[in-house]
């Protein structure tokens, strides 16, 4: 009988047989793999310290009054020129010498553009590279249309329920004033660090700091100073705001992003609108912003992510704690997570942010040009060519022409997490905060420190300040308040973090 063309009964059982060889293989390789995972999951040990003993703060008399009237001293940097008051930087500058004599009498003091200044504490061991302490007194402005939804005086320095509240209570003057408090405290105890310590406080932060941060960099780049490291502003104390975590987290900003302007025009034939034509210049420019919108640069783990997943996963509840163990696999997942928020999406992608739209003057002309503004924030890793190449390639249309704003700056280089800086960094943060974690971070903002990137290569960013979602919109934004335990908390840091530093060295 002919079994037909289609007939395989010869070849029935090996078939079978290799088809049960392949299930066993996968099943085999999934159980392998689930192995892996549950063996990292489970070794994944935690990078916090655990022998550290907290220590008493630090109380400064006069500490409160003194951080209030530095609030009162209106030392806002104007988008215009023209707005600047110079009255209010010379008031700032006596204020710091009448408030911190020790440190105006003892230290080294130079200006920069008049007021930047730079403090010299020569350390005791001329062999050791020296440490820069960074912080800012300029503010941004108050929107005058804003005033009345303030709680209090934006500059009135005023201290209700254990708040002080004004402009610059958080950006940056907590910052100066817990340097300079620390400073003098301990110069009045007879205190000398084995590391020469430069304080650099910038009067021009605010508006790109080429006045003050870049001129203070400059000179020590011509007296040939390298330092061991930079503390500047950027990071904080997480309260509450990491899913997952109910402990604080103290974010230390290894890396901050890059800055870039891209001002694009066109110009296309305009008329009448009774009879526009099948595209205009705003049709053009509306267009390109919206596909740029639409199309962001790839979200990526980059070597800060990577540092933040090794010290705050292994404290995480299980499930996360194993997709950070095995960061690899499950990328897909982790990147997507993040990506669910405005803040998480800053820390994995180069960020685009159409921010100024320019076009038309009348309702019944069809305008000749538009001009818009698109802001990037540029992954470490990453740099301004790309973000000029993928604009290219997204827009694709040649009739809109791109030019880079004048303040763009690549993206910082990373800071280690085994460095000097980082050790004192996170022993300090165990004394002063004992039930804080710490984490290093990317810095999705600009600060001072970009400016020293030639003076050291380990910078780091940090304010031992408290922040929520409570209060994290407060600076830039209406009612920014500190909590005085927050300041006591801050001075008290830098206090301990320069006893620390010369203990490390032992």
């Amino acid at each position: 009988m002919d079994p037909g063309p289609y007939t395989c009964v010869p070849f029935k059982l090996p078939c079978m047989r290799i088809f049960k060889r392949i299930i066993l293989l996968i099943l085999l390789a999934l159980l392998l793999l689930v192995g892996l995972i549950v063996f990292r999951t489970f070794n994944f040990k935690s990078r916090q310290l655990t022998a550290v003993e907290p220590v008493p703060p630090v109380k400064v008399q006069g500490a409160v009054e003194r951080f209030s009237e530095a609030i009162r001293i209106r030392t806002v940097s104007p988008e215009n020129k023209k707005d600047f008051d110079s009255l209010q930087f010379n008031h700032f500058d006596k204020f710091l010498s009448r408030a911190y004599p020790l440190a105006d009498s003892l230290l080294e003091k130079r200006s920069f553009n008049r007021y930047s200044l730079l403090y010299k504490w020569p350390g005791s061991d001329p062999g050791l590279k020296p440490v820069i302490l960074m912080g800012h007194f300029d503010v941004v402005p108050v929107i005058e249309e804003n005033r009345k939804y303030w709680k209090a005086e934006p500059f009135g320095g005023e201290v209700r329920n254990d708040t002080i509240w004004g402009r610059g209570t958080i950006d940056d003057k907590v910052g100066v004033i817990s340097i300079m408090e620390s400073v003098e405290y301990l110069l009045s105890v007879g205190h000398q660090p084995a590391r020469t310590l430069y304080l650099a406080l910038g009067h021009d932060e605010e508006i790109g700091g080429l006045g003050g941060a870049k001129s203070i960099a400059d000179f020590l780049k011509e007296q040939g100073v390298q330092a061991e490291f930079v503390m500047d502003e950027g990071g904080f104390v997480s309260s509450g705001m990491i899913p997952g975590l109910e402990r604080e987290v103290a974010l230390i900003g290894v890396a901050e992003k890059g800055f870039a302007s891209m001002y694009l025009s066109v110009e296309l034939e305009g008329g009448h609108s009774s009879m526009p034509g099948r595209e205009t210049a705003i049709d053009l420019m509306a267009g390109a912003v919206a596909r740029l919108k639409d199309n962001p640069l790839p979200a990526s783990i980059t070597s800060p992510m990577e540092g933040f997943m090794e010290f705050v996963g292994p404290e995480m509840p299980f499930m996360q704690r194993m997709a950070m163990a095995n960061k690899r696999l499950f990328s897909p997942l982790i990147l997507d997570a993040y990506a669910a928020s405005a803040s998480g999406n800053a820390l994995i992608r180069t960020t685009t942010a159409p921010t100024i739209f320019h076009s038309g003057v009348k309702d019944n002309i069809i305008p000749l040009s538009a001009e818009a503004t698109v802001n990037f924030r540029i992954l470490p890793g990453s740099g301004t060519q790309e973000v000029l190449e993928h604009m290219k390639r997204v827009m694709a249309d040649d009739r809109i022409k791109i030019r880079q704003g004048d303040y763009n700056c690549e993206p910082s280089s990373v800071a280690s997490v085994d460095g000097i800086g980082f050790t004192a960094l996170q022993h300090t943060v165990g004394q002063v905060f004992p039930d804080a974690l710490v984490a290093p971070y990317l810095v999705v903002g600009a600060t001072d420190s970009r400016h020293f990137q030639e003076i050291s290569d380990q910078v780091y960013r940090f304010s031992p300040v408290r922040l929520s979602s409570a209060n994290i919109k407060s600076f830039h934004g209406l009612n920014e308040r500190l909590a005085v335990s927050d300041l006591e908390n801050s001075l008290g840091f830098y206090v301990q973090f320069i006893r620390n530093l010369d203990a490390i060295e032992k």
